[in-house]
């Protein structure tokens, strides 16, 4: 029976695995779609989402089940909750992605994003994928210092959000209104897509510890991590 029970929360944990892979390779397929004006490509990542809706959903009875059947406490109990909570950050990263698609298919056969933009989003997708990956080794790794580590990777997406925005306040813009419109929505699929990795992060930390990222003691953490937490 115990068997089953562990067996249970590793296909839980698994599951999360598949939808941070799913998700960052979504965002990194819609970037494509939009800056290559790729329609195929497109309309493959909003069809694709609903795999990663299934997932959700699986991992959903799956923790509910096992919450009452088993009744878990202390570790165990945190590991079904957070991963209930990871699981809807998520399954929201893997909307984020389809509206990039959907502004990609909305603006075929030409580009969302004018040429003079479209390293900064380029890099925006580069690093939302890097991100996303980085949040599925935290879920394996149980890893504290590597999920605290996402909280600064995620400055840069900020500051090239913020430099989304000096163009489009600069007076020398000159791609119209609509195309501010997209751009301005763009950098903001990004910035939250960014946030959800690290809000991932954030999860595994008080997974592993038992506090939140804000309130840990960097020595709590490292030894936390090292006895894997206390039940």
């Amino acid at each position: 029976m115990r068997d089953a029970y562990h067996e249970e929360l590793d296909a839980i944990s698994d599951s999360l695995v598949e939808m941070a892979r799913l998700v960052g390779s979504a965002i990194g397929r819609a970037t494509t779609a939009m800056l290559d004006a790729d329609l195929n490509l497109a309309e493959s990542v909003i069809a694709n989402d609903d795999k990663v809706d299934h997932l959700q959903r699986e991992l959903e009875t799956r923790a509910i089940q096992l919450l009452a059947r088993q009744q878990p406490v202390a570790t165990d109990l945190r590991i079904v909750v957070t991963s209930l909570r990871m699981s809807a950050d998520l399954e929201r990263s893997g909307d984020l992605a389809q509206h990039v698609a959907k502004v990609a298919r909305l603006r075929f056969p030409d580009s969302a994003v004018p040429r003079d933009l479209q390293a900064t989003i380029l890099e925006m997708g580069h690093l939302a994928q890097r991100l996303m990956a980085k949040a599925a080794e935290v879920i394996i790794t149980k890893d504290v210092d590597l999920a605290l580590q996402l909280e600064q990777d995620d400055d840069k997406m900020d500051d090239l959000h913020r430099t989304l925005f000096q163009h489009l306040m600069d007076d020398r813009w000159k791609h119209g209104i609509e195309t501010a419109v997209d751009v301005t929505l763009l950098g903001r699929y990004y910035e939250r897509f960014a946030d959800h990795a690290v809000s991932v992060a954030r999860r595994v930390v008080y997974l592993v510890t038992g506090d939140y990222a804000d309130e840990l003691d960097p020595a709590a953490a490292a030894a936390s991590a090292t006895t894997g937490g206390e039940d």
